[in-house]
């Protein structure tokens, strides 16, 4: 048996070096156009070094050329640094055009002979009452009051369900007009429930996968807890709070301002309350739990 398999060994390597000849020639004429000498093992090594060198090319691509910007997950520098600077630009010229409403404010209570102030008083509310008004009423505006008031008598309960749907539907809309980031795509394993306490949807992925903030925000929590491990907050536009609960490192601390898609922690499996490398993801609205899968595709 030792010796078959040598053999069958040895046959294979002198069929890897067997020489071949490839002949390129004119179907027409039978004419020998191209001709080359090749082998398995010179092809093998052609092949290996080709696919290096295509390896090695695109990542020099995405590493160093401005092509990694259209990646998802990468983020560009330049544009959070000027959005930073706007934003001092604009807290120094909030500044600015406070101090000089306050100058004016002081040269106008100069003016009137009056002591100057350490800040603009806003004008008092002058709107007048209006209760005491006594107004004459006649004949046909007391029938046309009375059968008003009977028509709306039976119809409160109709006025207070369409008072509660506007509301809903305003907030409604108002979620859905955001263009949210998908945070981790993978298996949801646990759904939105309320009447168990889970307040979010748990995602199973694989280990080290980047989680990337849904929207733009700037990060209100980011530290350890005993039950959930790492968590990371964010708050966005209109009262809308993200979290990510069981990470494994995070990325960002309190106060920084992230993008949408922005790698800010990685999951992990760390917490009391965990049987998994999973993420727990949770959407807050106003102060109450919303459920994920009703605005985010994962």
């Amino acid at each position: 048996m030792v010796k078959e398999s040598g053999k069958k060994k040895r046959q294979w390597l002198i069929k890897l070096k067997n020489k071949y000849r490839l002949v390129v020639m004119n179907d027409d004429t039978f004419e020998e156009k191209l001709s080359f000498r090749l082998s398995r093992l010179n092809v093998f090594v052609a092949l290996g070094t080709l696919s290096i060198i295509l390896v090695f090319l695109t990542t020099y691509i995405i590493a160093f050329t401005p092509l990694r910007e259209y990646i998802p997950g990468y983020t560009n520098l330049k544009l959070t640094k000027e959005s930073y600077n706007n934003a001092l630009r604009l807290d120094s010229m909030q500044a600015v055009a406070r101090s000089q409403e306050l100058y004016l404010y002081n040269l106008k209570l100069l003016l009137d002979g009056k002591i100057i102030v350490d800040k603009v008083q806003q004008p008092r509310d002058t709107t007048k009452k209006y209760n005491t008004i006594l107004l004459t009423k006649s004949k046909e505006d007391s029938i046309l009051r009375r059968d008003m008031e009977h028509k709306d008598k039976y119809e409160l309960a109709s006025q207070d369900l369409m008072i509660q749907t506007d509301e809903q539907a305003k907030a409604n809309s108002s979620i859905n007009s955001f263009l949210y980031f998908t945070p981790l795509k993978g298996v949801v394993l646990n759904g939105f429930d309320i009447s168990k306490k889970h307040y979010g949807i748990d995602i199973a992925g694989k280990k080290d996968d980047v989680i990337k903030s849904v929207l733009d925000g700037t990060v209100i929590f980011a530290n350890w807890t005993l039950e959930t491990g790492y968590i990371i907050g964010v708050q966005h536009q209109h009262n809308l709070i993200s979290v990510y609960k069981h990470c494994s490192a995070l990325l960002k601390k309190t106060g920084d301002y992230v993008k949408a898609g922005e790698a800010i922690s990685f999951i992990g499996n760390s917490g009391e309350l965990t049987t998994g490398p999973h993420l727990h993801f949770e959407l807050w609205y106003n102060g109450s739990p919303v459920n994920p899968r009703d605005y985010i595709s994962f």
